[in-house]
């Protein structure tokens, strides 16, 4: 089991407020660059013509990788809209790559249509990951393009409007499953998006963000104090996922309605109309 360890740090930001990026090629331990090579090489050969451009954002781009803990997350922004591109050999080769590397906790490999990151407007999750996390590995560099993002409740409600919808869609994956490796998968998955919303409904109090987990929990924690127990074990499972589908629904039906109430009162109070994407 991976212990709880006190690492992470919120976003630093400028004078005005907008958070930095602390990511950097030059922060890349050198054998994650084999990892991202193959990467590039394994979605060209197989999307020559679609690939605009490739990033890696996560712990790996700030330097921040922990040798059989971090996973290489990828974003590959196309051309044509991921929808209308057979995507049936990503899954095998995440895990290909998964495999030839011992020292990685798996590859993501996330798609993204090239018009949704040049929406400067309203705040989206991808364009805003590229901005504050990403790095180019492939392709010409979009991020120094994109709008200036702060953390405030456009931002919030990038991870509170669906927060209902996915953690209906976990559980509706997880009644029934005896299939061990995608119980995992599925209580990681989504035990991450509950403690990032747990964030996300009170940055505007804070006007602090984090993608890292362990501050996600303790801002939360700072303002919910009777919930800091549940959303510490949301943290552990989020890390150690458990293989039992009865017991992460258990969690989700108790703790998870909860989120589910308390994201509905904030969209009450900062998007009523419940706008998919509020401006910046």
């Amino acid at each position: 089991m991976t212990e709880i360890k006190e690492i992470g740090s919120l976003c630093s930001v400028d004078d005005k407020g907008n958070i930095i990026n602390q990511s950097d090629p030059k922060k890349i331990n050198n054998k994650f660059r084999e990892v991202i090579q193959r990467i590039n090489e394994s979605c060209l050969s197989v999307l020559p013509k679609e690939i605009h451009s490739i990033y890696i954002r996560g712990s790996v781009p700030r330097g921040l990788d922990i040798e059989g803990v971090s996973d290489v997350d990828a974003i590959i922004v196309t051309y044509s809209d991921p929808q209308d591109i057979d995507l049936d050999w990503v899954e095998e080769t995440e895990q290909f790559i998964d495999q030839e590397f011992s020292f990685i906790n798996g590859v993501e490999l996330g798609f993204c249509p090239l018009s949704e990151v040049e929406e400067s407007n309203y705040c989206s999750m991808i364009p805003f990951i590229l901005k504050t996390y990403g790095v180019c590995v492939y392709g010409e560099n979009l991020i120094s393009k994109l709008p200036d993002y702060k953390p405030d409740s456009s931002l919030a409600n990038e991870h509170l409007i669906h927060l209902t919808s996915l953690i209906d869609k976990a559980k509706h994956d997880l009644t029934g499953n005896n299939d061990i490796e995608d119980i995992k998968d599925c209580c990681s998955w989504i035990m991450r998006i509950i403690v990032r919303a747990g964030l996300a409904l009170v940055i505007v109090q804070e006007r602090s963000y984090t993608r890292d987990l362990y501050p996600a929990h303790k801002l939360f924690s700072k303002h919910y104090p009777e919930k800091e127990q549940e959303m510490r074990t949301a943290l552990w499972y989020a890390i150690n996922p458990l293989l039992n589908s009865e017991e992460v629904l258990k969690f989700l039906n108790h703790f998870g309605n909860w989120m589910k109430e308390e994201a509905e009162n904030w969209l009450k109070v900062y998007n009523p109309k419940k706008e998919m994407h509020l401006p910046l």
